[in-house]
Order: structure tokens, then sequence, then C-alpha cells
């Protein structure tokens, strides 16, 4: 289609069509004036009066000298406008001039588009892309698909990326820049597109990103090197892509790197072949735990228990798999020894026993051997268990030390979830957050294992209502079931009963998890059933079932039972053991039936109680549904780890707010008034530096303050000393690591309430 025409050309046309006509039509006025001439002075028809004829040629002379002023008139003023033409294309002619100039002084490209959005204008800067891709530019009538469509196929773009956050769509170009088009229609209803260069904001971007990948990255490594266990990951090709310092330090040779060797490089050949059979079980899908005898380079025999655990990708294909490696060399032994020990007494008591007769001196003898015996047995078992204990007390009072950098590297990787950038960078992110989730749950699952056997939780029974507890995990689980294709029925329920609500979450929130894990099709159902002066909560599910005879078998530790047909479960086989070990604690009894084939019913039964005035019916606000309500929240965050700070300034900027971080009470003196700035929530760590701590803080700010800001306390200390104190402070309460989806949730019903 041609470009449309200049308006100055189109007056000109219409001028020169009113002279044409105009002249047209004189001409027929002569010609009907000749012809009355000619027939007066020939009289061919009735010949008239001499008087009629003279006065009939008066009168047609008039006519004439009539038409002859207006043609005049009209002449003059077809001049006038002849004039003032030519001075309107001479300014149009100046504009267009002017335009074309300011188009070119642009430093982006442009292009103008017709109402049918056919281009019409461009500058040399739009023009210029296209001659460095070896290509000429669009011409003009050329429509903006066509334009798009070509700028495709010859190379011109790369690569391209259209955020719902953004202006306009961002390319990347053959010449290695990136450019940001922005559109705006015009009044004519034609459209204005600009071509900004942002290379220089998407490096700089792409700088802080790469950045933050690597500070997570240090922090695993961190947390993984200060784990007392050998902890690796092996990819699908055998290749180590992953390990601490611990395991590189027990297999290496003379100091060489691990990383990119494959197993059978690493391991010698009898050794990895003896590894091969739970090698290949793990890439089936299956978890693996087994004990293997290992020689050191020094020559010392240890005695290793490994967990090979597979990892899949989203698409359920198995991309490696972890390996854990304990050192029970110190167990073995004992074990070792009381079996020897139990040989000993046993053959030494059939010994004396067929000597009875007549040695009754040396029966006594014989008695008192065996005494000594055993008290060494119960010595040495105790000493065992004291060990044990002793580890156990050691991994749970450590929990704060392994939380804080992984929670931190948890607030990193959220934030970084919620930007918008290349796809190669955005999967970099979902790797990262995904071997966080994994580390998370293992750290976190045998911190809590730790912690119950070490009696660190205490529960805090009181008396609430089931009903805010049961629609949150509702609420929680819904989503994650709706993301299996599973529908979650929940039946709610106004009970009260005497138990510790968080402890009584988890049992539930555990029996969930299972339910959606094992269940491939169906519903799954959340409900109460009163019993007596007990209260049955359940959970039902539509899956494969659980065979009679391992009913028992799944509340043991690192039991998974996997049904027939089904798929290997991505489960450590610790859950259940939690909720037994709660169960206990609690004194609630746990029950479960099962159908193979058509499904599984866990139920835990719990007293009925009855509210105390002025008692809350939860301690803390569930999982709730989010929304944008946190745009402008002033927040203040203290924690005396400066990567927390940064992560939970990320995060939290990420969802609208206004973010001040400080790592004490000084440095937030340092930035602003505490007890005049506005604020909408205080988010404060327990654990400070100095000996201090959070309540005390927050403690400070309010007092100076006219009306006490809402606190949120963060800790990794489970103790219920320490969650009686915050709650009779009337402040908020969450453990780390902190779950964003949990701590976005919490921040709209404080700022929302």
């Amino acid at each position: 289609m041609p470009a449309r025409e200049h308006p100055e050309d189109l007056e000109g046309e219409l001028k020169d069509r009113r002279i044409a006509d105009l002249e047209a039509e004189n001409q027929r006025l002569r010609r009907i004036r000749d012809a009355l001439i000619v027939r007066v002075e020939s009289g061919v028809a009735h010949k008239p009066e001499p008087y009629a004829a003279f006065e009939h040629s008066v009168i047609l002379a008039e006519q004439v000298r009539e038409r002859t002023e207006a043609l005049n008139h009209t002449m003059e003023e077809l001049k006038a406008s002849n004039k003032a033409l030519s001075r309107a294309r001479e300014e149009a002619e100046t504009t267009r001039q002017r335009l074309s100039d300011a188009i070119e002084s642009i430093a982006d490209g442009f292009v103008l588009f017709d109402r049918q959005h056919r281009l019409i204008q461009s500058n040399s800067r739009f023009r210029s892309y296209w001659r460095h891709a070896g290509v000429s530019p669009p011409e003009a009538g050329t429509s903006i698909e066509d334009v798009k469509a070509r700028a495709v196929a010859c190379g011109l773009i790369v690569e391209e990326h259209s955020h719902e956050d953004s202006e306009g769509t961002v390319f990347l170009l053959s010449n290695d820049r990136w450019v940001q088009m922005t559109e705006r229609p015009t009044r004519e209803g034609g459209l204005v597109v600009l071509y900004s260069d942002v290379t220089d904001v998407k490096n700089s971007e792409m700088a802080r990103r790469i950045k933050a990948l690597e500070e997570s990255e240090r922090w695993i490594r961190v947390v993984t090197d200060h784990v007392p266990a050998l902890i690796a990951y092996v990819g699908a090709d055998m290749t180590v892509q992953f390990c601490n310092k611990v395991y590189e330090a027990w297999y290496g040779r003379d100091g060489a790197p691990l990383l990119g060797q494959r197993l059978d490089q690493i391991h010698c050949p009898e050794f990895y072949q003896r590894l091969l059979p739970q090698i290949r079980e793990v890439l089936d899908g299956h978890n693996v735990t087994f004990e293997l005898e290992e020689t050191g380079d020094a020559g010392e025999v240890r005695y290793m228990l490994r967990s090979y655990v597979p990892n899949f990708d989203e698409f359920g294909d198995i991309v490696g798999f972890f390996v854990l490696i304990r050192d029970i060399t110190d167990r073995r032994k004992t074990a070792l020894a009381l079996e020897q020990a139990y040989d000993n007494l046993e053959r030494r008591v059939k010994e004396r026993t067929s000597a009875l007769t007549g040695l009754n001196n040396q029966l006594r003898q014989e008695i008192a051997e065996r005494a000594a015996v055993e008290a060494r047995l119960r010595d040495a078992k105790q000493e065992a268990e004291h060990a044990n204990l002793s580890k156990t007390k050691f991994l749970a009072a450590v929990s704060h030390d392994l939380l804080q950098p992984l929670n931190a590297a948890r607030l990193f990787t959220s934030a970084l979830l919620e930007q918008s950038f290349g796809p190669r960078a955005e999967g970099l992110v979902r790797s990262v957050s995904t071997s966080l989730d994994d580390v998370e749950n293992l750290l976190g699952t045998l911190v809590d294992i730790s912690k119950l056997d070490a009696g660190v939780i205490k529960p805090d029974v009181t008396a609430f209502d089931l009903r805010d507890l049961l629609n949150n995990i509702a609420r929680e689980f819904r989503q994650m079931a709706l993301a299996e294709n599973l529908r979650l029925d929940f039946v709610p329920s106004s009970a009260v009963v005497e138990s510790d609500s968080q402890l009584l979450a988890r049992i539930l929130r555990n029996f969930l998890t299972n339910a959606i894990r094992y269940t491939s099709s169906g519903r799954i159902l959340l409900g109460c059933r009163r019993s007596g002066n007990h209260v049955l909560l359940q959970v039902w599910d539509t899956g494969p079932g659980i065979p009679e005879d391992k009913l028992t078998e799944i509340f043991q530790e690192f039991k998974r039972i996997r049904p027939s047909g089904s798929q290997a479960d991505k489960g450590l086989g610790l859950g259940l053991a939690i909720v037994d070990k709660i169960s206990r604690m609690l004194g609630h009894e746990v029950t479960v039936s099962s159908v193979e084939g058509k499904g599984s019913v866990f139920s835990v039964r719990v007293p009925l109680g009855q509210l105390r005035p002025g008692r809350p019916g939860a301690d803390n606000p569930g999982v709730s549904g989010l929304d944008d309500g946190l745009s402008g929240a002033r927040v203040w965050v203290i924690d005396n780890d400066q990567a927390i700070c940064e992560g939970m300034k990320t995060l939290l900027e990420g969802w609208g707010c206004r973010v001040e971080t400080a790592v004490s009470l000084e440095d937030l003196e340092r930035q602003l008034a505490p007890e005049s700035s506005p604020v909408d929530l205080i988010l404060a760590d327990y654990h400070l530096d100095n000996h201090e701590n959070g309540v005390d803080v927050v403690g400070e700010i309010n007092r100076r303050r006219a009306v006490p800001a809402p606190v949120l306390m963060i800790t990794a200390n489970y103790t219920n000393e320490l969650k009686q104190h915050i709650r009779e402070l009337g402040y908020l309460l969450m453990n780390k690591p902190v779950k964003p989806l949990k701590l976005r949730s919490v921040l709209n019903h404080v700022i929302r309430g």
C-alpha cells in the first residue's frame, strides 16, 4: 500500500480542479452568448420586430456583462487562493522538514504507522538495525505484522522477552544489543513505535543476579561443609557435580578435586562393583540405604551407612541422585562388642552348666563373673546410648547455626524467582531453589527427629478452636492437591480440643503430604468425627492402599512402602516417624486402616477441651489467601546476619514493601528515629550479637513510641518457654527456616488487620 499523501498536495489538487471547473463554465457561457448573437442577427426563426430584437440584444449584453464580472471576481479570488495555497505549502514543507529533523535527532529507533498500521516514516537509527543485519530496511507501506515477521526471518531478532510488568517487549538483536519496543497510539488511530537501547540495564541486572546466585551457592556450601556427614550429588552420567569438604577429604587422592570425575574413577574397580547394584536401583527411582565397609588412605577400616535419593526433574525423569554417607564405625563396633560378649557369655554359661554337679564353688564364681559381665554389658550399652544421645543433642543444639545461612539462601532464591529474566538464568535459579528445597527438607527432618529424640521440643498443651487450624491447613494443601490433579475435600469443625496446636498441625500436614504423594487420581478428604469425649481428626485418600502386614512398619524411620504398580516415592521415610514421636509426646493415639486398591485413612485421637476466657483459639495466623495489600507497607528488619537482612529486603521489596534493615538497635537509630518514624511491622530475629535478643530490642523501641508497633519474632529456638514468653508479650512467632508463602500470609494478616 503506498504511503499516505501529504495534506498540501490534496489542497493543491482541489484548487486545480476548481480552476478547471470555472474555466469550463466560462467557456460554456461564451458559447451561449455567441449562439444568441448569431440567432438574433440571422433571424432564422420568427423574425422579431426591430425594437424587440434590439431590446433582446440589450438584455443579452447585460447578462454577458454580469457573467463576465462574476468570472473576473472569481478569477481574483482564485489568484488569492493560489497565493494562500503557496504559503501553506511552504509552511507545510517547513513543518515536515522540522518533524523529520526531530525524528532523526531521537537516539532511539522511531517508526510511524498510519491507521491501517502501515509504515509511513522511520529514522536512520531504526534503519541502521536492518543494515547491520545485512538486509534492506522495510519500505513505506509495509504493514507492522510484515515488519515483525521479516525481522525474525532475517535473523535481526535473536531472542524475545515479554513481561507483564513491563511497558513493552524486549528484544535481543543480532548485534548483541538489547532494545525495548514501546508502542503509543496517535490521535488519528495510527501508531508510534520506539526502540530504546537497554543493553546496559540488562547487563547490570544479569550481573546482580549472577552475584546473588554465587552468594546462594556459597551459603549452600557453608551449610553442607559443616554437616558431620559425607554429602554429594551425582548426575545421571555418573559424574560428581557437588560434594562437601568431608566427602572430598575421604575420597580425594593427593588433593585432586572430585568435581567432574566419574564414580568409577574415584573408587577402585572392586569397590565400584559393590556399589553398582545400589546405583542402578536409585537410577530406577528407588531410595536406597545400605551399609558398606570401606578402607581409607591410611588403612583404617570404617563402616559407612550410605543413603541414595533420586532427583527428579519437572518431567519426572531422573537427572541424578543425592548421596548421604554417615560414619557408623563406633556404633558398629559397639554392636559387635555386645554380640561377642553375649556369645562368650553364652558359651561360658554352657560350660559351667555342664560342670554344675560337684562344682558348687566354681558355680558361685561363674555367677559372680556372669554378674560382672552383665554389668560391663550394661555399662557398654549406657555408653553407646549416651554417645548417641550426645550426637542427637549436638545436632539439635546447632540447628540455629545450620538454619541461619539456609534461611538467607531461601530468601535470596525466593526473591530471584519473583523476578523476570532470561530462560537460562531462570533455569539456574529454579535449580538452586530445588537444591535448597532438598537440603532444607533433609536438614529440617533430621533436626526435627534429633530434637524430638533429645527432648528439646516440649508440648504446649492449651485449649483451642479447631476452626482456624483446619481452615488454614485445607487452604494450604488445596493448591498442592490441584497441582497433582487431585481434589481435596474439607469438612470444617468448630470443636474445642486440648493439644499443642503447632504439633497437632504438624501431624495433619504429614498425613496430607503422604496422601498427596501416594494418590495418583481421585480425591482426598480432611475432616473430624466425634467419639465420646474425643475428636478423631482424619485424612482419607483413594491411593493404592497399604498391605496389612506393613501397617506398623510405616511408622519406623527410613521405612517406605511402595505399593504394587506405583512409582518410587521421593520421601525420606521420616514423616510418619515424626508423627509417631509427636503423638507419643502429646499422648494422642494414631491409627491407620487401609484396603489395598481402594485407599487409606489416617486418624489421630485428640481429647475435647474448653476455652478459657481471654485465650485466643489459635496462636498464629495460618496460611491464607494472598493478595496485593502489601504495596507501600513499611517494614523494619532487625537481624545480626547481614545476608539475612539483604535477603529479607530483596524479598519484601519484591512484594511492594518499603524496607529498612539493621543489625542492632544502634544501627537502626543511625538510619531513622524509631520513636517517631511510621512503621507497619517490626520483623526481628531473637538471637542478636553482643548478648542481645530481639525481644529486648523491640521492647525498647515500643517503649519509646506513643503507639506500639506490631512485632513478628523469627527464631530457630523451639523451646516452650520462649514461645510462651513471646505469646504473653502479644508478638507473633515464626520458626526458621522462614517459608516465604507463610511470611507473606502473616504480613497480610498484620497489615490488613
